[in-house]
């Protein structure tokens, strides 16, 4: 892929009529601004995500693609992920016809994906261990309906932190849910399907091609200031069928 746009964007499946997609966005650094490797361990470990959503979709039209990062790292006020998270969000919609969107990002991936949930098209995020330093932007998220998850043994990003970004995406005018799970790692390598699942189920939801779940559609209906529905227990059997 050589043109500007397309070499921000890997595309895993681009149905000839879509009516949904899903753009995944791996996680990173702090700073580094070195290319990303060939062995991409964090784009890898997005890879079973794209496999449960394209599973999910069944033959219903949803088109899997993942951002392709110019650098490691999010460095600083650069925000060299979300420059990229926006770029592709934009090419995609592109190749889709404007069909609705869902962000799943994780860690790095989570925060990028949080600051380009604005663009016209994006249904959604689903958020995964997102990286959420304070003074995180939340405007863009108005409309917006956000899923969070996090283990609360995170010791890479703050269970904390996403949680009072929940909040005040909220506050800002989202819809928003969020799960945790007890213990947890930050590479979601423990109850690894769980998070696959969860994944996937909360992107169909989103995209409108399965029924929300009833505690998600509870906590989406929640008021401004209500902490109710930010701390909601990760689904063990989180299995969504086939939309065929």
């Amino acid at each position: 892929m050589t043109e500007r746009g397309e070499e921000r964007l890997v595309i895993r499946r681009l149905p000839p009529a879509a009516v949904g997609a899903a753009l995944l966005l791996h996680g990173g650094y702090e700073r580094d601004t070195r290319a990303p490797s060939r062995l991409n361990v964090p784009a890898l470990r997005m890879r079973p995500f794209a496999t449960a959503v394209a599973r999910a979709a069944g033959g219903r039209g949803v088109a899997v693609a993942e951002v392709r990062y110019r650098y490691r790292g999010w460095n600083g006020g650069r925000a060299d992920a979300a420059r990229d998270a926006a770029e592709a969000v934009e090419r995609l919609a592109a190749l889709t016809g404007g069909a609705p969107t869902v962000l799943i990002g994780h860690s790095m991936g989570g925060r990028a994906a949080l600051r380009a949930a604005g663009a016209a098209d994006v249904a959604g995020v689903v958020a995964l261990a997102p990286w959420c330093p304070p003074g995180e932007p939340v405007a863009q998220l108005a409309h917006r309906r956000l899923v969070f998850a996090h283990a609360t043994a995170d010791r890479v990003t703050s269970p904390a932190e996403s949680l009072r970004m929940a909040a005040d995406a909220r506050a800002a005018g989202a819809q928003v849910a969020r799960y945790e799970l007890p213990g947890g790692d930050h590479a979601m390598l423990r109850r690894m399907r769980a998070w696959h699942r969860f994944a996937a189920l909360g992107a169909a939801a989103l995209l409108g091609l399965a029924p929300v779940p009833a505690e998600m559609a509870a906590a989406f209906a929640r008021h401004p200031g209500d902490p109710d529905g930010l701390a909601l227990p990760l689904p063990r059997a989180a299995s969504p069928r086939s939309l065929r």
